[in-house]
């Protein structure tokens, strides 16, 4: 048996499991901590803890600590790994919504990343707001969207308030953001790392890949609902 042989065997031999096909189904939209992933399946740590392990080794999801409260971790799936996306394209969490709102911090990077590369591939609009508006839009964010055909989805950083409609898809792209919002607000999470704190074309380039892979993975199920419905 060859190395994707094997590797196959063992992701397919993992989501074998009712209980971690759940998990991985709530995955498929946005990251979760492992107390929201215990409710939703409902499990006790000892036995969550055995099922995220299982899935770990087979390379389908990873752990990552939060940028904002260092005591939190979250859980994500490994989409840039071909055969990971390939077993999870399709999620019963997906339905028809107006517009995506993707949501960080300052709205000067990762968000307005988000916004440009949705709205690249996506009939559904989308565009993007911030907890606390930076100045201006960075300019390693411009230059990031100019290298990869982008068009930016406004012109400056605005605030949540001024951004939310009824009916939006929120999604929050930075962990700071995610932890601050009214738990009240029904939205996803993607805990991507801030590139602004590197401040390098390598850092806005690792974010910008991490966002695509995700936009590509999540804008896949909503086309798919609207072809079902």
């Amino acid at each position: 048996m060859d190395h994707d042989s094997d590797t196959r065997a063992q992701i397919l031999a993992a989501l074998a499991e009712p209980v971690r096909l759940a998990l991985v189904d709530r995955l498929v939209p946005g990251d979760a901590s492992p107390s929201e992933l215990a409710a939703h399946v409902g499990l006790g740590s000892n036995l969550l803890a055995h099922h995220l392990r299982v899935l770990e080794e087979a390379g389908i999801v990873r752990r990552v600590r939060s940028e904002g409260d260092r005591r939190r971790s979250y859980v994500q799936l490994r989409t840039d790994h071909p055969l990971v996306r390939a077993a999870t394209l399709t999620s019963p969490n997906a339905g028809p919504v107006p517009r995506v709102v993707f949501v960080c911090t300052a709205n000067t990077a990762r968000s307005q990343l988000a916004a440009a590369t949705w709205n690249q591939i996506s009939a559904i609009p989308a565009t993007s707001a911030g907890t606390h508006p930076g100045p201006r839009i960075h300019p390693r964010t411009i230059g990031t969207a100019r290298r990869h055909g982008l068009h930016l989805a406004a012109d400056r950083p605005v605030t949540v308030d001024d951004a939310l409609r009824d009916g939006d898809l929120v999604i929050a792209v930075c962990d700071n953001a995610h932890e601050e919002l009214s738990p009240a607000l029904s939205r996803l999470h993607w805990a991507i790392p801030d590139p602004v704190r590197l401040d390098t074309d390598a850092a806005f380039e690792n974010a910008y890949d991490d966002i695509a892979r995700r936009v590509d993975h999540l804008s896949a199920l909503y086309r798919d609902t609207e072809r079902a419905s």
